[in-house]
């Protein structure tokens, strides 16, 4: 791994992601019939072009468009299906949108079709562990590409430590392939591949993850629960978001825009020494 020093800045589209500066907000944009958070919109193009925009209005830098559901135990998708359900939003979104698009996708012919059609981001969750191509697509393009820990094997060491050897493995892919160092952004896949316990270590211990030199993204939202159903998580999501930028967290995926975003512009103001209304 590269020494660590100051992060550089990001280009994802318009947006100039300048690490350090703020917490920058990622919305979730479902377009599944089977999310584990009960925000899927299915096949309502019109509702989900309506959402995608009110999370800009909301204050989202960046607008995440998936189209495969992620819960444990969900059915694969085949690409066309995921395409037959992406890609109308992403273009109808591509000339009406005031932030950037991102595609939640780890397979290459989705992620190729949704950044010719607009999409400015590459958000893979299974880390390059499922179609390596997608780190080529990603330096082809010349976009951002956010590498998840998804760990398929049991824990046998210590929780953190495995992540950062998976996130490592898929950085190395990610380099090779030519993406640029400033393009590769890190998640440490909080439930994928993880239990409870282990999801709150990766919290607590995220400052470990600085040692690998890359902006890091925490994804939270709605995951942990205080006997609520997932869309009445907002106190336990923004507890850990505001814990995970204390720890180092330059960016959030979340589900509640408004509300999130709030709350990252508080924790902005204790811990970056933001001033309050930037």
């Amino acid at each position: 791994m590269e020494s660590q020093t100051t992060l550089t800045t990001t280009r994802c589209g318009d947006l100039e992601l300048r690490w350090g500066e703020r917490t920058y907000v990622m919305g979730i944009l479902n377009l599944t019939p089977d999310s584990f958070s009960g925000d899927g919109l299915g096949d309502d193009v019109g509702a989900a072009v309506a959402q995608a925009k009110r999370m800009a209005d909301e204050g989202a830098d960046i607008i995440d468009i998936g189209g495969e559901s992620t819960r444990p135990a969900a059915p694969p998708v085949l690409a066309d299906e995921e395409l037959r359900r992406v890609m109308p939003v992403i273009e109808k979104l591509a000339g009406e949108l005031s932030v950037p698009m991102s595609i939640d996708t780890y397979k290459s012919e989705v992620a190729s079709r949704a950044v010719h059609a607009g999409a400015a981001m590459i958000n893979d969750v299974w880390g390059l562990g499922r179609d390596p191509r997608l780190a080529q697509v990603a330096a082809e393009a010349g976009v951002p590409l956010i590498i998840a820990s998804y760990l398929q094997d049991a824990v046998r060491y210590d929780i953190i430590t495995e992540v950062i050897t998976s996130l490592e493995k898929g950085i190395k892919q990610a380099m090779e392939a030519g993406v640029a160092g400033q393009n590769i952004i890190i998640d440490p896949g909080i439930g994928f591949g993880k239990n409870p316990e282990q999801n709150l270590e990766i919290i607590r211990r995220l400052d470990e993850l600085k040692a690998l030199n890359r902006p890091i993204l925490l994804g939270t939202s709605r995951k942990f629960k205080l006997n609520q159903p997932p869309d009445q998580r907002l106190e336990a999501t923004a507890a850990t978001l505001a814990i995970g930028i204390a720890r180092g967290a330059d960016m959030v995926r979340v589900h509640d825009v408004g509300q999130m975003v709030k709350a990252c512009r508080m924790s902005d103001v204790i811990i970056r020494r933001r001033q309050i209304g930037d």
